[in-house]
């Protein structure tokens, strides 16, 4: 009789054991979405900047060539 009262305590010490492996596991789970999501938000973020970026080496070169233009025309104008 007392070998089946350890056996049934060392069951009820397992279950608890695994029960809070598992909410620890869950947790985890939980974490590696969210962190997840947190990525893929800063890569949309990121593609947004690319995106919105992409005209300024044209507006430099453009103000570039305007200002060598310029330049040209009044050194030929005096």
């Amino acid at each position: 009789m007392s070998v089946a009262l350890e056996l049934e305590r060392l069951r009820g010490t397992c279950e608890t054991g695994f029960t809070r492996v598992d909410g620890q596991l869950a947790l985890l789970v939980q974490r590696g979405d969210q962190t997840d999501k947190d990525i893929a938000e800063l890569k949309a973020e990121v593609e947004a900047l690319k995106r919105a970026r992409w005209p300024l080496p044209s507006i430099a070169a453009v103000v570039s060539v305007s200002a060598l233009a310029v330049t040209l025309w009044q050194a030929a104008g005096r």
